[in-house]
């Protein structure tokens, strides 16, 4: 079987995603790359972002439909994007396969050097706060725990302590289908049964998490997710 690709492209201004400037280009460095090992790009997610920003939800979704299909990720460019941080982390938390068309030779060793760099600055900036956080000490500083008013958790702060957790467990769900979201909910306005949904995302190639076929009670669960209905429940067996 032919080998799957999904596709992101990055832009950094609105006028440059609305006249396809650079996009154009990236979209022929990905076709010829795919053309050139007898690929099949599967999707293609575009982001119109400015560098300096961290979030990118479109990268969120390349990432989760990646994963779930067991494709590989492909990019024009590596030198634009592993300039920023949180590229390069959410590449190494997916831990899907990942190509650049301009550095075919990059990989995952790649990554992690180019993560390695980011980190080293990271724990430099930790050392420089640990050093000013014990000189505060050293003044007679109190710090955390030693505040009297963290000495003891109340139970208000035990349930807060539990709902972020449950929090953190449903990111990570609405986190592996928000490439799905919009077009389950699309289907369902359009009047499709959670069953004709399932047989849409099959025919498109998607699958659940855990590599499956969808079914309606899957279907239901993302719906649920989309209506902000979920009950924390990490998806049984999406």
């Amino acid at each position: 079987m032919a080998k799957q690709l999904v596709g992101y492209r990055r832009v950094s201004t609105k006028g440059q995603g609305e006249s396809g400037l650079g996009l154009e280009a990236q979209q022929a460095a990905i076709d010829a790359y795919a053309a050139q090992h007898g690929a099949g790009v599967v999707r293609i997610y575009t982001e119109v972002e400015s560098g300096k920003r961290s979030d990118r939800p479109e990268l969120v979704k390349a990432l989760a439909d990646a994963k779930r299909s067991k494709a590989t990720l492909v990019v024009a460019k590596l030198d634009r994007l592993a300039r920023n941080v949180a590229f390069l982390s959410a590449m190494m938390e997916a831990k899907v396969e990942f190509v650049a068309c301009d550095n075919p030779a990059a990989n995952k060793l790649t990554l992690h050097i180019l993560a390695a760099v980011a980190e080293a600055e990271a724990e430099a900036i930790s050392a420089r706060t640990k050093a000013a956080l014990t000189a505060y000490k050293a003044r007679g500083g109190k710090l955390g725990g030693q505040l009297p008013q963290c000495r003891n958790l109340t139970p208000e702060a035990r349930a807060k302590g539990i709902k972020a957790a449950g929090e953190s467990v449903r990111k990570k769900a609405d986190e592996a289908y928000s490439d799905l979201g919009p077009i389950v909910r699309g289907l369902n306005a359009n009047g499709y049964t959670q069953a004709a949904i399932a047989d849409e995302l099959n025919k498109l190639g998607h699958t659940t998490r855990r590599g499956k076929s969808w079914n309606h009670v899957q279907v239901g669960r993302v719906l649920q997710r989309v209506a902000g209905d979920d009950n924390g429940d990490d998806g049984g067996d999406e």
